[in-house]
């Protein structure tokens, strides 16, 4: 490890500590003493506020009221970063674009006029699509929060023009297909519940009903929506078939590979029959077999219903 890397490593380590000794620096980098004095002469010189307090027990502190201290990053690192800020901007709207404005200038305001170049040119050359959401969603920041610190919530949510209201806690935030969801615990129904994020109006935390825990939680993911009166099902399709499985599918599914055809494995509930034909229309001539014959029957049918308000037309 050369000192850059190192200086860099205890800038990482130093960072949420209040007090150090100098033992502390040569035991984990395995330094002398005089290069581990020299460390932290350059770390003060790159702004990291320390001092000493000297005695029999002399130590090292760190001031309490500093920004972040700053991080040295290698050119590919700083490339990389730039690179996900780029993917975020591919976003209509995320939890953070005010913070992600300043922290793009921030970002530019310390690099060279060579490097800013050079990541404008990345800008021009990259080009990431999202679906246009059309819809704002100025409480994403507070859920994704909620979701973090594991709070209880009574929200007030929109469907059909009908105000609902709900106590839940928020587990999971995604985006798909130009809209933000939230798939949350309902504590009243003790069954998951997904939410898209713009009709959600009002959040309030819900101090009066305990949370359930991480590991509740992650069974409860990992169970996803399966009712007991759901139906499992296997499509095999042709190799385009996968192409359009991998633009669109959804936590039900899995994508299994056999040695004869590919095949989508999964389940769909008594009350997304509608959905779940729906979805498989999409496939056309690349579906080659389809279990159970229930599922079958569905797809036959949706596609004679829609062949029969086209003749009407």
């Amino acid at each position: 490890m050369n000192k850059s890397e190192r200086l860099n490593a205890m800038l990482i380590y130093l960072n949420n500590k209040s007090y150090f000794n100098l033992s502390d620096l040569m035991e984990k980098y395995n330094i002398s003493k005089s290069t581990a004095l020299r460390d932290i002469q350059s770390l003060e010189m790159i702004g990291m506020p320390i001092f000493a307090e000297h005695g029999r027990y002399g130590r090292y502190g760190i001031l309490g009221n500093r920004l972040l201290s700053p991080i040295i990053f290698s050119i590919d690192e700083m490339y990389a970063m730039y690179f996900s800020i780029l993917t975020l901007k591919g976003f209509q709207a995320t939890p953070f674009d005010l913070d992600l404005q300043k922290l793009n200038q921030k970002f530019e305001a310390c690099i060279s006029k060579k490097h800013k170049s050079n990541l404008a040119r990345m800008e021009t050359v990259l080009n990431f699509f999202s679906a246009k959401q059309v819809n704002k969603c100025p409480l994403l920041k507070d859920i994704l929060y909620s979701a973090i610190s594991n709070t209880v919530n009574d929200i007030n949510y929109k469907r059909a023009n009908i105000n609902y209201l709900y106590t839940v806690q928020f587990l999971k935030v995604s985006s798909s297909f130009g809209q933000w969801y939230v798939t949350a615990y309902n504590h009243k129904s003790e069954k998951l519940q997904v939410f898209r994020c713009d009709k959600i109006f009002s959040l309030s935390v819900n101090e009066k009903i305990r949370p359930i825990k991480t590991e509740k939680a992650k069974k409860i993911l990992k169970k996803k929506f399966k009712n007991d009166n759901a139906t499992d099902f296997e499509v095999a399709i042709t190799d385009k078939g996968v192409d359009i499985f991998i633009k669109e599918n959804y936590p039900s599914m899995t994508l299994i590979y056999t040695k004869k055809t590919p095949i989508i494995k999964g389940y769909y509930n008594k009350d997304e029959e509608n959905f779940i034909s729906n979805y498989f229309l999409s496939y056309g001539k690349e579906i080659t077999a389809i279990k159970p014959t229930r599922l079958k029957k569905l797809i036959i049918k949706k596609l004679a219903d829609n062949l029969s308000y086209l003749n009407h037309i």
